[in-house]
């Protein structure tokens, strides 16, 4: 309805919508871990044969799927469910693309307990966590992180082989900082096979990327560097540096202290590649991108999503002598740092 100035009626609705918004976290999870998606692309359509196949009582099932339905994950004819292209491609187990472990991720109580105070948080302006955030030596939340997250990466990785134009197969020394899952480095090295890649993260994280490596094959041309990224000697000659889904935990200060470092640490005419979330400049499109501050603020001491123009400073005051903004797959971005 709309007023006499032709403005809509204030609606309360959001707010309700927004306070109870916790509901879409708890149905989506569910529904991962139930394999209601898998279930559906399988051909158990109606509440009764998805209760029978997830194991779950047909109440139960039909409110979920119901629910999910209004969120826009599943379409509803005639009392049976079906898939939406999103769902079909990135829950449906079968699907190549499957994502549905980044729940084991994103929905650890350590995740949230970030946002329980945020009022306190906003106040701080940082993480209430101090010596226990996400930047803490040996976290095993990054371990978490390394075994849900890599399949979302795995796009993502082969977009950034495609970038630097593995396939040429040129002779590569290749510093992955921060490597977490090793996506990264193990699709340069797939699409390269003279490219010896050398990853840099913690012990226990690492561990996991050697696993990756060896399932791509690449275990022999796969090297780490165990420890912090700000301390540990990377060595020189690199003929590319990866830094992905890193930088954002750090105040502009920090990261050009690691980007200088990074700057020395590569061969004449070699590359840097980021990997972050950067809206635009109004820091508030797209939403993705720009959302990902909150997440900064909640979780970190110091970290921000940052606009092309603080990146471009950062690195320049580093001594890069160019940076350019490339889409990505997905929400991130990719920036091409020159020596």
């Amino acid at each position: 309805m709309a007023t006499p100035t032709g403005q809509s009626q204030p609606n309360p609705e959001r707010i309700f919508d927004t306070l109870n918004a916790h509901q879409k976290t708890a149905a989506l999870k569910a529904g991962i871990e139930l394999e209601v998606f898998t279930a559906i692309g399988e051909g158990a359509d109606t509440a009764a044969a998805l209760a029978r196949r997830c194991q779950a009582s047909e109440r139960g099932m039909r409110t979920l799927c119901d629910y999910l339905t209004i969120l826009g994950f599943l379409t509803k004819l005639e009392q049976k469910y079906a898939l939406v292209p999103d769902a079909a491609t990135f829950l449906d187990r079968r699907s190549p693309a499957y994502i549905g472990s980044i729940a084991g991720f994103l929905t650890t109580p350590e995740m949230f307990d970030r946002f329980r105070d945020l009022t306190a948080i906003v106040r701080k302006g940082g993480s209430l966590q101090d010596d226990r955030g996400t930047t803490e030596v040996n976290n095993p939340i990054w371990v978490e992180f390394a075994r849900s997250m890599a399949a979302m990466q795995r796009p993502v990785a082969e977009g950034v082989a495609k970038l630097v134009n593995a396939d040429a197969g040129e002779k590569w020394k290749v510093l992955d900082i921060a490597a977490g899952h090793g996506v990264y480095g193990v699709a340069i090295a797939r699409h390269n096979p003279h490219a010896e890649i050398f990853a840099v993260d913690w012990p226990v994280v690492l561990e996991v990327a050697k696993e990756n490596a060896r399932a791509a094959k690449v275990e022999s041309r796969y090297h780490t560097i165990p420890g912090n990224a700000f301390e540990v000697d990377f060595g020189t000659g690199y003929d590319l540096v990866l830094l992905t889904g890193f930088l954002h935990h750090f105040d502009p200060p920090t990261i050009e202290k690691l980007m200088r470092k990074v700057h020395a640490a590569l061969a004449p005419n070699g590359r840097a590649v980021t990997v972050e979330f950067v809206p635009n400049e109004d820091r508030v499109t797209p939403a993705t991108a720009a959302g990902f501050s909150l997440i900064m603020l909640a979780g970190t001491r110091a970290g921000d999503s940052y606009p092309m123009s603080e990146y471009d400073r950062m690195f320049r005051n580093a001594g890069f002598s160019s940076n350019e903004l490339r889409p990505t797959p997905g929400p991130q971005s990719f920036i091409v740092s020159r020596k």
